[in-house]
């Protein structure tokens, strides 16, 4: 399937994310350096700093690629679950330092095999852009978050300006394309990267997806200037509970 074909629906999205991210696995750390000017881990730190992962928390890393979200939730005692579509991602997560502990999960965020509220926490870093039906998937960690759980997310925005917009994708095509064809000899291996930008709400929009699937208290923090975002939102308190973890009686 070509790029310009894996946008057509859900299901070729899908099928295209497996086999793209099947290519990419073991140069995935790489690539993500590259195009973040080496601040990902930064951000990464940032992002499970707002959840508030404690010791007693359930977490679940959504799109986990390698597994550094996954690993930082385990630096904090969290009890882990790292889910991803692809088995090459989970292959070389496991092989890392820190991933001790961790349950690994191959696994669709459309449909998570998991119980309703058996999760505290959730995250992902790039994954709410990949997936093939957004809304869906927000209704799916909603459903799997317990009451006031956490999620966070970690992504690349679309400026609302039509210049910065412009450049912004412009440079993600020609950066693309040029790492594509020298590690793949394919330009359009990372070109799926602005194209799925172009498609992608931006920070806003997924803020209002994610009032529209029941979440409250949701904020946009950017990121780089507003080329990337993090989105924090939570799942609605119930009584009885306080700060996500029900209260002892």
């Amino acid at each position: 399937m070509t790029l310009a074909r894996a946008f057509d629906s859900p299901a070729d999205k899908r099928r295209y994310n497996r086999r793209l991210f099947a290519t990419i696995a073991a140069r995935y750390d790489l690539i993500t350096r590259l195009l973040s000017f080496g601040l990902d881990q930064r951000w990464k730190d940032r992002l499970v700093a707002a959840t508030g992962a404690t010791g007693r928390s359930r977490a679940l890393d959504l799109a986990c690629g390698t597994g550094d979200v996954a690993r930082r939730l385990a630096a904090r005692r969290a009890t882990v679950t790292g889910l991803d579509l692809t088995p090459a991602m989970l292959t070389l997560a496991r092989t890392k330092p820190g991933a001790t502990g961790i349950r690994w999960v191959c696994g669709d965020m459309t449909s998570l095999p998991l119980p309703a509220e058996s999760m505290d926490v959730v995250t992902t870093s790039y994954g709410l852009r990949n997936v093939p039906d957004l809304p869906r998937a927000l209704a799916e960690i909603h459903r799997v978050l317990s009451s006031g759980g956490c999620l966070a997310s970690l992504d690349f925005n679309r400026p609302t300006s039509n210049v910065v917009r412009g450049v912004y994708l412009a440079y993600l095509t020609a950066v693309g394309a040029t790492l594509g064809w020298i590690l793949h000899r394919d330009p359009d291996t990372y070109r799926y990267i602005p194209a799925s930008i172009r498609r992608y709400p931006g920070a806003a929009g997924v803020a209002r997806l994610m009032e529209e699937a029941g979440f409250v208290q949701v904020r946009v923090l950017p990121v780089l200037g507003g080329l990337m975002a993090i989105h924090l939102a939570a799942k609605r308190p119930t009584a009885g509970t306080r700060n996500g973890n029900k209260s002892e009686s």
